[in-house]
């Protein structure tokens, strides 16, 4: 089973779903993947098995993903300020990994209908759906 978390910026969503995920999900690795170096180190530092940074392994990873969890902004091209080029969003959205996607309302995208709530709730919601996945 291979789990991949994608974000972007501080890696601050990234860094609690990963922590997240290792704590709830023993036994299944989880590869962080960056959109810039700060990213995949804070990842890394919350636990990832391992990480890479960058366009071509956004491309490389969701080849081999099960899952991608990550923020909406993953799937939306020059979303997280730019950091999300056209060939990243299009990877993650046309590979066959299931998209646990947190809907992060920034950025000029407002998803509609998603509750307001707290990014701790929202990532114990993601882990839970990944759990009932698996």
């Amino acid at each position: 089973m291979d789990i991949v978390v994608i974000d972007g910026q501080g890696g601050g969503i990234g860094r609690l779903l990963v922590a997240a995920l290792k704590e709830a999900c023993p036994g299944h690795p989880i590869t962080a993947i960056g959109t810039n170096s700060q990213a995949t180190a804070s990842m890394l530092k919350a636990g990832a098995d391992k990480g890479a940074t960058g366009e071509n392994a956004v491309k490389v990873a969701c080849r081999k993903a099960d899952f991608i969890i990550g923020p909406i902004g993953i799937v939306i091209a020059d979303s997280l300020l730019g950091e999300i080029s056209p060939t990243m969003a299009a990877a993650i959205g046309q590979c066959d990994a299931r998209k646990l996607l947190i809907p992060v309302n920034l950025c000029n995208n407002l998803i509609v209908g998603a509750r307001e709530m707290g990014m701790a709730d929202m990532v114990r919601e993601t882990v839970a759906a990944l759990q009932k996945l698996i």
